[in-house]
């Protein structure tokens, strides 16, 4: 049984409880939260995802994130990934939300952001490779590199802003 995620709306309302492959493979909408990470000199955390992941393995993302569980909120679900995946536990200060249609499934995405300064002990399972990166080397590979759909969409509106 895959993880349980909230079925909603285009309004972000909840309209059932799913499990998240279902969501997935019928298309339907569910909650994806995301922190990107910057250190004190304000780069940002780029990683690559491992090969063995079922989800875009092998990309490249600028954010570190994953499905918000059943009752949880966006805030609550990007401290619990950034502590899984990285290893850290820090403040994140949310951003926007985005309706995002791209990728394997529509999505809304919380896109939070976050400054850490504790040493990364990344997840070997979600992560092959992990580097900080300039905001002008990240805008020069983010249509380059193979980057993760709905993270390259949240990160051209992070830019913007």
């Amino acid at each position: 049984m895959s993880e349980l995620v909230e079925h909603v709306d285009e309004h972000d309302r909840v309209l059932g409880i799913v499990e998240r492959d279902e969501a997935v493979r019928e298309n339907w909408l569910h909650r994806i939260a995301a922190t990107i990470c910057r250190d004190r000199e304000g780069r940002i955390l780029v990683l690559r995802r491992a090969e063995t992941l079922s989800r875009f393995p092998g990309y490249y993302d600028a954010m570190v994130g994953g499905a918000v569980d059943v009752g949880e909120s966006y805030e609550e679900a990007a401290v619990r990934e950034l502590a899984e995946e990285l290893g850290v536990r820090v403040p994140v200060r949310f951003l926007f939300k985005l309706l995002s249609r791209e990728g394997i499934s529509p999505i809304w995405l919380g896109v939070h952001e976050a400054v850490v300064s504790e040493t990364l002990v990344p997840d070997s399972g979600e992560t092959d490779w992990y580097g900080w990166l300039t905001v002008t080397e990240l805008r020069e590979v983010v249509d380059e590199w193979c980057f993760v759909p709905g993270g390259r969409e949240a990160l051209r509106q992070y830019f913007g802003s």
